[in-house]
């Protein structure tokens, strides 16, 4: 079989009729981009490399994002369907065997917004499948028919009023896991998901409104897989970073693949997996060259690989990657910058650093930097100061400074009791107890012992 039948012809042949190579057009593609992000035409500052470019020639082109899907369609002046792209999930229609209800839609809709529905039945059928090595060894709860969509219900219409009203629903739990924590959250942010892929799976809507509620779907199952991480739920977080890991892998998106990545990273850590940990961030840098992901991500990336090799004790490459993550954090915030990583201020680089320290077992240097972490975080950040509390608390024992273990153990419980719930933040703190129950002989550690085993009785 020839190339050009393997590969995707129709973007091949528009291609060559505007006679250029691979690399040309990619590079024609960004300048293009440029222009399209100056007059708002685009969310964000985007870019095509020649791999990506070369991607979508493939057999198997992976389903653009939607800032790719409207720069493509400018420069050849067709749909996406006619440049050989299909959605993730999609069928001919010849193969259809039962019709879908198709919406009444204003008469401004474009071309391409008034596409075939896509065939949400047979997409959730095959994400089903490829859930089959989830660690339950079954497809995930949410999968199955709810009560809300038994035969006869109304037609459930999603507009894009609605695509809103649920992407700021999930970026409010992210906020909300920044303040308070995932032991809390976890539970109504899956109930939150069960209802996104019912929509999904019985709704009538667009295909653009439909790739939004997978994008949204994909973003909303590593927020529950962090949460439960964060709860210390961690079998079932890995499940749901496997989700959006598939998810992301099934549609190209590179930015959902990134930021998955960079959580199951920091959860092998401290599950003591530390070199699946670097292979995770590692693969993560991969996935954000792809889309020019801008340098806070790269700061974010680079700490979590440091947070590998501190775990493993190499303290020459934990410092390099260290040093790394501060390069690209002083590149400073862009407008490209995704929600994701709005967490990672100074404070809190700051404290992922003295994590690595203490791993490293510099104890002193990480008691400094700990410090210096607490005093810069906030009150919007709330978890994150309690870890780095609790760190600091266990750093500091093991500096054998106990009136300083003591305080930082005091402010974090200060936290728990104003609503803060992090089971991870309670573990680290059940370490502290431990070590603190060894100095009996010293009054505010055997108080705080007493304290400490209140809270995690």
């Amino acid at each position: 079989m020839s190339e050009a039948t393997r590969g995707n012809r129709h973007l091949k042949r528009a291609r060559q009729r505007v006679h250029l190579t691979q690399e040309q057009n990619a590079d024609k593609l960004t300048k293009l981009a440029a222009t399209m992000y100056e007059a708002g035409e685009l969310t964000k500052r985007t870019s095509v490399s020649p791999r990506q470019y070369r991607r979508w020639e493939s057999a198997t082109p992976p389903w653009p994002h939607p800032d790719h899907r409207k720069l493509l369609e400018r420069f050849y002046g067709r749909s996406i369907h006619e440049l050989g792209f299909t959605p993730p999930g999609d069928v001919p229609p010849s193969t259809l065997t039962v019709a879908e209800p198709v919406p009444v839609l204003p008469a401004a809709r474009t071309e391409v917004e008034t596409h075939d529905l896509v065939n949400r039945r047979k997409l959730l059928t095959t994400g089903a499948a490829a859930l089959g090595m989830t660690a339950t060894g079954a497809g995930l709860p949410w999968l199955s028919r709810t009560a809300a969509a038994a035969p006869g219900d109304g037609d459930l219409r999603v507009t894009g009023d609605d695509v809103d009203l649920l992407r700021d629903a999930a970026h409010d739990l992210d906020a909300i896991d920044q303040r308070f924590g995932g032991d809390r959250l976890w539970r109504g942010a899956r109930n939150q998901l069960m209802w996104l892929h019912h929509l999904i799976d019985e709704g009538i809507y667009t295909d653009p409104v439909g790739q939004e509620l997978h994008a949204i779907a994909g973003q909303l199952t590593t927020s529950l897989g962090w949460f439960c991480y964060d709860a210390d739920r961690q079998t079932e977080a890995r499940v749901y970073f496997s989700e959006a890991l598939n998810t992301a892998m099934l549609s190209g998106d590179d930015a959902l693949a990134t930021r998955t990545l960079s959580n199951m990273a920091r959860q092998s850590v401290d599950l003591g997996k530390a070199r699946e940990a670097i292979r995770f961030a590692r693969i993560a840098q991969a996935h954000a060259t792809e889309w020019s992901a801008p340098p806070r991500v790269g700061a974010l990336l680079a700490i979590r690989e440091a947070q590998g090799h501190a775990r493993l004790g190499d303290e020459i490459s934990a410092g390099n990657a260290i040093k790394r993550a501060w390069q690209h954090f002083e590149h400073g915030t862009s407008q490209r910058d995704p929600d994701w990583t709005v967490f990672l201020n100074e404070a809190e680089l700051t404290c992922l650093e003295g994590m690595c320290r203490l791993d490293l077992g510099q104890h002193r240097q990480a008691v400094r930097i700990l410090d210096q972490s607490a005093r810069l975080q906030d009150i919007e950040h709330s978890r994150n100061l309690g870890m780095c509390l609790a760190r600091l608390a266990y750093a500091a024992l093991q500096g054998r400074d106990l009136d300083h273990s003591v305080h930082a153990v005091s402010e974090s419980l200060r936290l728990v009791e104003g609503g803060m719930t992090s089971t991870r933040n309670m573990k680290q703190l059940t370490l502290v107890r431990n070590g603190l129950s060894l100095h009996q002989a010293h009054a505010p550690a055997r108080e705080m012992v007493e304290r400490l085993t209140e809270y995690t009785a």
